[in-house]
């Protein structure tokens, strides 16, 4: 027999499926697994999680087969989350599902696309991707006979909703999750499992791109830091491994700082139980203050170097361009949607139902309904 108990060896303070505040709707199930793996295997098999593959992280997804997606992304960020959970005993199943899920709200043509709709929905709720993928897993992935969503746990759900801010969530969803309150470890550690994540893998895209260089990397002390460390040890190494080892090196160094600043974190405020850390009320999860403030110069510099870099900005004005046009269109003459959101839209409104069509959309998928639309010679 299969022992799908979980592991015996998880702290007082994390979150335990046998402990679970469960799903919306009552299953039957027999299915013995717990219940935060179940949720990440909901997750994986949903077709939002599928469309991650051709969403952008930095590079639209035509630029090159090389550059990182929001699915390496999400791949990158649970394999990083599950290495701090491991370390401080927490549960690696929830924080796999809440790493998985955490960008399935995303639009096409990575932070640009949110930006752009975010302004489009001004006066109708604007557009904010954390609460974008809670409602895909509460309510827009279709696969299921008894309801609409994924129907997982409450503690997946607030995790995803939790995730960085809750930001223009509606009061009456945001009063079934305790407001004001941290969320759990597991969900507090994905904010900074998601930030090493897409600091290191934007150094690496943006070298591979020839935006950035190793000359100007010179700029930031963490970068060059952990590159000396690199040298020192491979004298002749040479730059496409120096790079592959120093983005290696960076991000351990970053689990390590995590995982020993956020176990001191919890022995200072003595949580004992995921009871006692909704009383202590504390963000328990940090880097150090000076892993955090090379952090921040690194981050500023990727915002100056590369995020805003000209050709970079070229595609920012494309896929301004590309999702306001349908925007304005399906807004206009909403008979275009795909059938199934003509129901939507008497619960959701056509602004709100046009912006779920648009987030939902691929890169290339975005950029095909444009050309299908606008392009004359284009068949329909």
């Amino acid at each position: 027999m299969f022992d799908y108990t979980e592991r015996p060896d998880l702290a007082p303070y994390a979150c335990k499926s046998a402990e679970s505040k469960g799903r919306r709707y009552v299953e039957v199930s027999g299915d013995p697994r717990p219940v935060f793996e179940r949720d990440r295997d909901r997750i994986i098999h949903c077709a939002a999680f599928r469309r991650l593959e051709y969403k952008t992280q930095v590079f639209l997804n035509h630029e090159g087969d090389y550059y990182r997606t929001r699915l390496t992304h999400s791949l990158e960020v649970a394999q990083i989350g599950t290495a701090i959970a491991r370390r401080l005993r927490l549960n690696q199943d929830l924080t796999e599902a809440l790493a998985l899920a955490h960008d399935l709200g995303h639009t096409p043509f990575g932070h640009t696309g949110e930006e752009v709709l975010n302004q489009l929905l001004e006066g109708h709720g604007g557009f904010e991707h954390n609460y974008q993928s809670f409602r895909v897993v509460d309510q827009l992935e279709e696969r299921y006979p008894d309801f609409d969503g994924l129907n997982l746990t409450w503690e997946v759900r607030e995790g995803i909703l939790k995730h960085s801010s809750p930001h223009d969530v509606p009061r009456t969803i945001l009063n079934e999750f305790l407001p004001g309150t941290v969320p759990s470890v597991e969900a507090q550690l994905i904010n900074y499992a998601d930030e090493i994540a897409y600091n290191n893998h934007d150094i690496d895209d943006g070298l591979k791109s020839g935006y950035l260089t190793l000359e100007l990397l010179k700029e930031v002390a963490l970068w060059e830091r952990m590159a000396s460390r690199v040298r020192e040890h491979y004298p002749s190494i040479d730059d496409r491994r120096l790079v592959a080892r120093t983005v290696s090196s960076l991000i351990g160094m970053q689990i390590n700082d995590i995982c020993e600043t956020t176990g001191a974190n919890i022995q200072k405020h003595g949580i004992g139980s995921l009871e006692n850390l909704r009383r202590v009320n504390q963000v328990l999860v940090h880097f150090s203050p000076q892993v955090e403030e090379e952090n921040l110069a690194l981050k500023k510099f990727l915002k100056e170097r590369l995020y805003r870099h000209h050709r970079v900005d070229k595609m920012r004005v494309k896929a301004e361009h590309v999702l306001s046009r349908l925007y304005e269109t399906y807004v206009k003459r909403p008979n275009l949607l795909p059938p199934k959101y003509h129901r939507r839209i008497d619960q959701n409104g056509v602004e709100r139902t046009v912006a779920d069509y648009l987030a939902g959309m691929t890169d290339r998928y975005a950029l095909d309904d444009y050309k299908t639309l606008f392009e004359t010679f284009e068949r329909v």
